[in-house]
């Protein structure tokens, strides 16, 4: 069974996360990316008796980390679901517009990375699993079993830029021909074998890790879906802070945050002519980055961003 000691993953950005969201108190805030709660940990501490926090996981190893973590705090409840479901996930508490601070961690937790089981490392190996719910969906093993050579290398280049992604697909297609590519070291070897060139620090099956990872998740499906949905959930003045660790999920946060911000330009022949219309979102600073201390503490920080918006009235 995948452990679920609490003191194994290291929230990120965490004073600038509590400081983002503005606290109330009394506040409601939905952490939708429990993981192993660290994050969500921390806003319970800062609040009072009446204040509340909601999670939201997908994973089981989650639901039962939060049992064991919060299970006596009647301030915290728990869903096991997608964050794709968050409306539909507030609405059943009946909170729907009036959410105060809603958290999105879109990394991939450390026990999950370091749980070989979970497949999503090549540093030990283990079954090519990379399903944020493994109780759910098809493993990574047997997406690469269906896939053809032409969507895996659109699922490359497209998710984590891999610049040989030709090669790579391939490659993984040939392979599979003589025996199913079924553990995380088989792949990284069909991978390190194939890119001829290594960029510094970085084993050559990262992005080809990360983009089978997108893909069997939907992970920028989820992000695009979960977006408006949160900015519906808060209450005017409510705030939205999202992390991001890759410049694709980056890019769909960004984008969307500017666009519910700058609204949308009338005709210039309305009384109005000019004036932006459907702006939803204020943002809030600039996007906030771990310091040198956090990254020396925690070198999974080091690609973390922070983008931050409030709602509007």
């Amino acid at each position: 069974m995948t452990s679920t000691a609490p003191l194994s993953h290291q929230p990120v950005l965490l004073t600038e996360v509590l400081t983002a969201l503005h606290l109330h108190p009394s506040g409601r805030y939905v952490d939708a990316t429990f993981g192993r709660g660290g994050h969500a940990a921390a806003l319970l501490a800062a609040l009072g008796p009446e204040g509340r926090v909601l999670a939201l996981d997908r994973d089981p190893a989650a639901a039962r980390c939060a049992a064991e973590r919060f299970g006596g705090d009647a301030r915290f409840s728990f869903v096991r679901a997608a964050f794709g479901r968050l409306a539909e996930v507030v609405a059943e508490r009946g909170w729907s517009g009036q959410v105060d601070g809603i958290l999105l961690d879109l990394g991939v937790s450390s026990p999950q990375l370091d749980d070989p089981a979970r497949g999503f490392s090549f540093n030990r190996d283990g079954p090519l699993d990379m399903r944020m719910d493994p109780t759910a969906g098809i493993s990574a093993a047997e997406w690469l079993d269906r896939v053809d050579e032409v969507e895996l290398g659109r699922v490359l280049a497209e998710y984590s830029e891999e610049r040989f992604y030709r090669r790579v697909a391939r490659a993984v297609v040939a392979a599979r021909r003589q025996a199913p590519v079924a553990t995380t070291q088989q792949l990284a070897a069909i991978v390190a074998a194939t890119v001829p060139t290594r960029e510094l620090g970085k084993h050559p099956a990262t992005r080809t890790f990360q983009a089978i990872r997108i893909a069997v998740n939907d992970e920028l499906g989820e992000l695009r879906s979960v977006l408006p949905q949160a900015v519906r959930m808060l209450a005017p003045g409510g705030r939205l802070a999202v992390i991001s660790f890759h410049s694709l999920e980056d890019r769909v946060v960004k984008r969307f945050m500017r666009e519910q911000a700058r609204g949308r330009e009338l005709p210039l022949d309305l009384p109005v002519a000019g004036a932006p219309m459907g702006m939803t979102l204020r943002l809030i600073g600039r996007a906030a980055r771990p310091g040198a201390a956090e990254i020396a503490a925690n070198l999974r920080a080091r690609s973390a961003l922070l983008r931050v918006a409030e709602r509007l009235a």
